[in-house]
């Protein structure tokens, strides 16, 4: 228990950070997956709303992520130590944290994608306004999704940080190589999990309708991947962050063990 609780503090923390430092990168990659919402770049919230909404959403991103990367980090860490298999582990922690917290995912993309509060005044209204159904829009292929990207990118950081020990280019790499993998899930859930936000978003049926709708009238397989290079650059920042604190606060919580 006390591991379990050492780990999620650790990753906690390193979420923090990594997530208040890329924020505005995330903002950006939810725009360029939905662009057909209005005023979805980054200009636009400069323009319409101040520099300092590109963290608009930071604050429920946080009380998602947090507990999500934490969750996610000390589940991992417990099941590895059993099985010492760290693709599986990543699967299976990722599965378990993002279906605890799922609501709080569609409450922070309702929150980034609107513009001025045109729709909701903070993560309250959305949990008020919204219906059950409404919050879990998109749910099986989340946990799908995130379950495959979080063993991923346990699996690539084990094998880069071989290669650039303890650099923030394991953390970064193996975000870019495990959203590769990972990214049609992602944005088929996004689809899904916007149908209630506005009436410019596409209708779907379910995550199969949703695949097949996107294939044929977005251009095929590459519709599949919009919004990937922006993708790319939030994680690489964001997991090279997280992975290098997390390895910073791992050392200094052995060292002050070791000296007590």
């Amino acid at each position: 228990m006390e591991d379990f609780l050492r780990n999620f503090t650790i990753s906690a923390c390193s979420s923090v950070i990594s997530k208040t430092g890329s924020a505005p990168l995330e903002l950006w990659r939810l725009q360029r997956q939905n662009n057909f919402i209005p005023n979805s770049t980054l200009r636009d919230v400069i323009k319409k709303e101040g520099i300092r909404y590109l963290w608009k959403g930071n604050g429920v991103n946080l009380i998602k992520g947090v507990p999500q990367y934490s969750i996610n980090y000390a589940i991992y860490s417990k099941i590895n130590e059993k099985i010492n298999n760290k693709l599986l582990s990543g699967v299976l922690s990722g599965s378990i944290s993002i279906g605890l917290i799922y609501p709080l995912e569609t409450t922070r993309s309702y929150l980034c994608l609107q513009t001025n509060k045109n729709k909701y005044n903070g993560i309250v209204d959305v949990l008020r306004k919204s219906s059950i159904k409404t919050l879990y829009q998109g749910f099986y292929p989340s946990l799908f999704g995130f379950g495959i990207f979080s063993g991923f990118l346990f699996h690539f950081q084990d094998k880069y940080n071989n290669i650039f020990p303890n650099s923030p280019l394991s953390g970064g790499l193996a975000g870019v190589s495990a959203l590769t993998v990972s990214y049609p899930t992602d944005l088929v859930r996004r689809r899904l999990q916007l149908q209630s936000f506005d009436n410019t978003v596409p209708i779907y049926n379910n995550a199969f309708d949703a695949i097949k709708k996107i294939y044929i009238n977005e251009g095929g397989i590459p519709a599949f991947y919009r919004g990937l290079s922006a993708n790319y650059v939030k994680s690489f920042v964001q997991w090279g962050i997280h992975f290098y604190a997390l390895s910073l606060f791992m050392d200094f919580t052995v060292k002050s063990k070791q000296s007590s």
